[in-house]
């Protein structure tokens, strides 16, 4: 029997994308404006105080993304259990052991390294995530979350590689508001960040459609 003639199928599937199009929306965005604002301290300033800033928003991100993650495929909860401040701790640690190993060998060999690194941490967090916050009757579904930890890894490879390897700048001429002159500025890094929102959607977006598809 057709779909067409099985309205109920039809709007169960649409329901399902919608609902996984919406979460991957919310998660990637969460996930850029943590990372990106983590990523901009530590790179911009090297200091004790923006550090500690910046782990505690990349980990403030992290719970977030898992909230986001929860209130999709069962309910919210509450997020600061041990088990759910786990899988938000080694999502932060991954992101935390990826700059550090780049940083370590350098170049774009470090680039490669950290990013393969970062794709393994990704892939053990979704799955440890899954596990954590699914319901225990859609435990039994076997689902390996490499493309998605390979999508978002490629994200942050890019937006690692406009901090390191380029340096240029676009302003515009500056506008006059009232008694105050604005100009708009335009960096490598801004783009990067950009470029990871949009691996960080495509990764999310693949992870709930398998998920809620499941």
């Amino acid at each position: 029997m057709s779909v067409i003639r099985q309205p109920e199928v039809l709007g169960r599937t649409t329901r399902r994308r919608v609902v996984g199009i919406t979460a991957a929306l919310s998660a990637a965005a969460v996930e850029t404006v943590g990372v990106g604002l983590w990523f901009g301290l530590v790179v911009s300033s090297r200091t004790t105080s923006t550090a500690l800033a910046g782990l505690g928003v990349l980990f403030c991100g992290s719970l977030l993304r898992a909230g986001v993650f929860s209130a999709t495929v069962s309910d919210l909860g509450d997020l600061l259990e041990p088990h759910r401040l786990g899988a938000a701790i080694v999502l932060t640690t991954g992101w935390v052991v990826w700059l550090l190993v780049a940083e370590l060998i350098g170049g774009s060999v470090g680039v490669a390294v950290g990013t393969t690194v970062l794709a393994g941490v990704l892939t053990v967090q979704f799955i440890l995530e899954r596990y954590v916050f699914r319901l225990p009757a859609n435990r039994g579904v076997t689902y390996t979350p490499v493309v998605p930890g390979l999508l978002l890894a490629a994200g942050a490879s890019a937006l690692l590689a406009t901090a390191w390897f380029t340096d240029w700048g676009v302003s515009s001429p500056p506008l006059s508001l009232g008694f105050t002159t604005v100009v708009v500025q335009l960096i490598a890094l801004h783009v990067g960040v950009l470029v990871f929102g949009l691996f960080a959607f495509l990764a999310h977006q693949r992870r709930f459609q398998r998920i809620l598809g499941s």
